[in-house]
């Protein structure tokens, strides 16, 4: 049998192609109308836009039947209570841990001193911030169909919670509801593989135009707040994750990174950590070897209240901005920081650019100019990729943690190298003819005997 090329290899190699050509696009055709008309804002935008509403397609029912098969698998709302404190507990501490992190680094490192021009910068608006009782009320939601409708994912997942709750106490009419939600569960996988197929066309789209409008000669104005972001998000991917993997879960942190490589190619070129919901979940299970009860409870709910990679860029922008407009920060601000870009991560959406407006409240609150954004707005897009990745990696490694303390983790799966790659995307046409011939159940020769009777 020829030897079939992992989707995950495809995808990188389309990401590569589509950062090449958007550059080229970028440094050659960006006064070639043609170019901009009928590629950029065109097949590129088409394309890209459409495989993203493919991923964004996946989230709500998988979300939906996934976490009501993790509640039901779970089984004893004693033991869901446990895992729920402790998912919470731990994506809250490793948000904290992401923002102390940034606002440290960036006070060594000082982006932003000396930068000249910083008057006149954008007319960004951002939305007002709801005061938190109101975030915290509005994660009950008044109407749950509204919630589906419109992917409020923090009100859905309350909602699903509640019910698969309800579905536990329901006895036998729960169980056979489980069941059937469970078979939902299954075919959305199949959906999810079948979106899947496409995603190296997809990637490659998305990638062409972001480069082809940002252009990497973008980045050279901002390289001092670029690279301090990049160094936070590199310390808290390989120095923290790797540490709260190794003692916590007690698992080998390159294995790990190495299994999550499809997952953190998909979080890149999206940029929506909801949009790398399917993706994130069938690594988690396939390849890391959690339980599909706790994988489809944290995995959902990280997307949606954890988002280290958000908090690490809230936290150095805002000492860049200081920097820039010369505002010295107390001890009280920083705290205030810390605290603000902890608690704005809980119930915000987990789409693209989304931490722009997360990093306004922060301002507001410590008093910084909110029009200072808009220096940071030229190469957020870029960032904001490379922040998915780390926000999608705290998830699974908040439930590798939290599957090791329940024993709800295969150690045999996550040590062998091969288990659970996405390489058999078309599964379902691999059979050869000897299998098809051998599995085929219509073949039952017992029929025989009634026929001659």
């Amino acid at each position: 049998m020829p030897h079939k090329t992992p989707i995950t290899t495809k995808i990188l190699i389309a990401m590569v192609i589509g950062l090449l050509s958007g550059s080229l696009i970028n440094a050659f055709g960006k006064d070639v109308a043609f170019i901009q008309t009928y590629l950029v804002d065109g097949l590129f935008y088409v394309v890209g836009a459409a495989f993203i509403n493919a991923l964004k397609m996946l989230v709500v029912p998988l979300v939906t039947f996934s976490l009501i098969c993790g509640v039901c698998g779970i089984g004893d709302v004693g033991v869901l209570g446990r895992v729920g404190v402790k998912a919470l507990t731990l994506f809250v501490t490793t948000t904290a841990i992401a923002i102390t992190l940034a606002l440290s680094v960036a006070a060594l490192i000082g982006p932003g001193k000396g930068f000249a021009n910083a008057q006149s910068l954008s007319d960004f608006t951002p939305q007002p911030a709801p005061p938190f009782t109101e975030v915290l009320i509005n994660i009950v939601p008044d109407n749950p169909v509204q919630a589906f409708a419109e992917g409020n994912m923090l009100q859905i997942i309350f909602f699903v919670i509640v019910f698969g709750i309800a579905m536990l106490m329901a006895g036998d009419t729960g169980r056979q509801l489980a069941q059937s939600a469970e078979r939902m569960n299954e075919v959305m996988m199949k959906v999810v593989t079948l979106v899947m197929d496409f995603a190296p066309v997809g990637v490659f789209f998305l990638m062409a135009r972001t480069f082809s409008e940002q252009g990497i000669n973008l980045i050279l104005p901002m390289i001092g707040y670029f690279s301090a972001v990049i160094i936070c998000l590199l310390l808290h991917f390989f120095v923290t994750f790797s540490l709260l993997m190794a003692l916590l879960a007690k698992l080998n942190p390159l294995v790990f990174i190495r299994k999550m490589r499809s997952a953190h190619i998909f979080a890149f070129s999206t940029s929506s950590s909801n949009a790398t919901i399917p993706v994130n979940l069938q690594v988690a299970e396939k390849r890391l070897g959690v339980d599909n009860a706790i994988a489809s409870f944290t995995i959902p709910l990280g997307a949606t209240i954890n988002m280290d990679g958000t908090a690490i860029m809230q936290g150095v922008a805002t000492v860049f901005i200081a920097n820039v407009y010369a505002i010295d920060l107390s001890l009280s601000q920083y705290m205030t920081v810390i605290g603000m870009a902890t608690l704005a991560s809980i119930g915000t959406a987990g789409v693209p650019g989304v931490g722009l407006i997360m990093l306004a409240m922060v301002f507001n609150q410590v008093g910084l100019p909110v029009e200072g954004i808009g220096l940071i707005m030229g190469v957020d897009r870029i960032l904001d990729m490379m922040r998915t990745v780390v926000n999608i990696t705290g998830d699974a490694v908040v439930t590798c943690i939290i599957a090791r303390g329940e024993n709800a983790l295969d150690e045999s799966i996550f040590n062998n190298p091969d288990a659970g790659a996405i390489t058999e995307i078309e599964l379902p046409h691999k059979n050869t003819l000897e299998e098809s011939v051998l599995n085929a159940p219509e073949i039952e020769l017992p029929q025989k005997d009634a026929s001659i009777d």
